[in-house]
């Protein structure tokens, strides 16, 4: 029964995606606290863009509603004008897609020092002046006149 997480039989577990366009305008304002013409306003803005259907109609999703709310704060609490709210938004926006890349970033990495070994392998100078990668307490050979670079892989 790993599947029946409600209690039903038959149940899929749901994950949810803050980012789901879900909502109508009506039903985004009363989340958010504000009239559906305020929406609009800040759609033409460019301050909170929701998602289109076909027919043209906004869709909002919970992050969008989320972002609604932090809007209404800036204004009301803060006394921040529509401009610089308008900006705000957008240095949040980047500010989060560059968490996203960091952490891609971070992830790609690993995997990579993974395949490689990282940490495993020590270079030396040859006696002509050459890298030689050697194992971990070993000096390098004498190669005689060669300038040649040697990597050492370890064996998996």
């Amino acid at each position: 029964m790993a599947a029946d997480q409600g209690g039903f039989a038959g149940d899929v577990t749901y994950v949810h995606d803050e980012h789901a366009p879900v909502f109508v305008i009506s039903v985004a304002a009363q989340l958010a606290g504000m009239h559906a013409q305020t929406l609009r306003q800040y759609d033409r803005l460019g301050i909170v863009t929701p998602h289109r259907t076909r027919g043209g109609g906004r869709r909002y999703s919970s992050y969008d509603v989320t972002k609604l709310r932090e809007v209404q704060r800036l204004s009301q609490d803060e006394g921040v004008s529509l401009a610089g709210i308008s900006r705000i938004m957008a240095l949040t926006d980047e500010i989060e897609r560059l968490r996203h890349r960091v952490a891609d970033l971070e992830s790609q990495l690993a995997r990579a020092a993974g395949l490689l070994g990282a940490g495993q392998r020590v270079f030396a100078a040859g006696r002509h002046g050459d890298v030689v990668a050697v194992r971990p307490g070993q000096r390098p050979r004498r190669a005689g006149d060669s300038q040649a670079l040697m990597l050492w892989r370890p064996s998996r």
